[in-house]
């Protein structure tokens, strides 16, 4: 079994990601811990509801109940981007050109990297944003559908609309498909290069609890998903993606629920994460397992990989954090 090096932290740990070989782990308090020498703290929200990577820059993106939108960078320091008095930030993205994306209300704001704010005003809260790999524009869920909006433009948004509650979102690597989180207990997709007229609708359901954790592959030809007793894996190498497939069902395990997936960033190995602190490694190509932690004190509720893949961060809703080391 590989080692584990523990981080025992007070109360609920939202997140972890790493930064190149830096685990960093974001606390509900506030407090964003990162091993580099040993722990060290910065204290970057009162109370913080949401911490992500940006996938577009080496830095940390986090948003609190203090109505702040901060940068944080490998070594622990903050730049605050956004703040709205009186308002929690819990929907934030990062895209290209430095750009940030936050969610108050029924609005979508993008900052751009010279500084300058656009509003996008939806109908109904926004749940969930992510930018499109390619080009400045992004999907913002909602209630009844997706808005898609050019951030450079004036133009009206494209809607993708499906019945229901939509509370998260995101591109497939290569912008061919927008699948988003239901309220309901499903996924819902749609396919992004079809000719007018296709059916680009893609129904994902079946699953007994909401999804809340999902995954792309390193090329994109599949997507993982929590809220079943093993990780739900969507085949999307065709030019239909999971339309008429049925899934993957990986590292099942009787009645135990799982809350967190993430994909190797080189190999198509996904780790799993269950609501009792186990995680498990999966290989795609033969479905063969390998423990990663036994169980432990609270609920997986992020899982991380290194930037050379060697490496795996975990946080638990109980405070029990770590890193696995794969290559021990």
């Amino acid at each position: 079994m590989p080692t584990v090096a523990p981080l025992d932290l007070e109360g609920h740990v939202v997140s972890t990601h790493f930064l190149g070989d830096i685990p960093f782990f974001a606390t509900a308090a506030g407090t964003v811990h990162r091993l580099d020498g040993g722990e060290k703290v910065t204290e970057a929200h009162q109370g913080l509801l949401t911490c992500i990577r940006d996938p577009f820059s080496a830095t940390l993106l986090s948003g609190g109940e203090d109505g702040k939108v901060l940068r944080i960078g490998h070594d622990g320091t903050t730049t605050l981007l956004a703040e709205v008095p009186r308002k929690w930030i819990s929907v934030i993205a990062g895209g290209p050109q430095n750009a940030v994306a936050y969610a108050v209300g029924k609005s979508s704001f993008v900052r751009q990297g010279d500084g300058s704010v656009k509003e996008f005003a939806e109908e109904r809260s926004v749940e969930g944003i992510a930018f499109a790999p390619k080009g400045l524009r992004i999907a913002a869920a909602r209630y009844n559908g997706v808005s898609l909006h050019w951030v450079g433009t004036n133009a009206p948004a494209a809607d993708l609309d499906w019945k229901g509650a939509h509370t998260g979102v995101t591109f497939s690597p290569d912008g061919r498909f927008l699948v988003t989180m239901m309220q309901e207990n499903a996924l819902h997709g749609w396919k992004l290069d079809g000719k007018a007229g296709d059916n680009r609708h893609m129904r994902m359901t079946g699953y007994p609890a909401k999804v809340k954790s999902l995954s792309w592959s390193v090329k994109g030809k599949w997507l993982a998903s929590s809220g079943a007793p093993a990780a739900i894996v969507w085949p999307f190498s065709s030019k239909d993606g999971p339309m008429g497939k049925a899934p993957m069902e990986l590292g099942t395990r009787a009645n135990i629920m799982v809350t967190q997936v993430a994909f190797h960033p080189a190999e198509e190995v996904l780790a799993i994460g269950f609501i009792d602190g186990m995680i498990l490694g999966v290989r795609i190509a033969d479905e063969k397992e390998a423990l990663l932690r036994r169980p432990g004190k609270g609920a997986i509720t992020g899982l991380s990989w290194s930037a050379s893949g060697k490496l795996l961060s975990f946080s638990s809703e109980a405070g029990d954090c770590g890193v696995v080391d794969i290559s021990a």
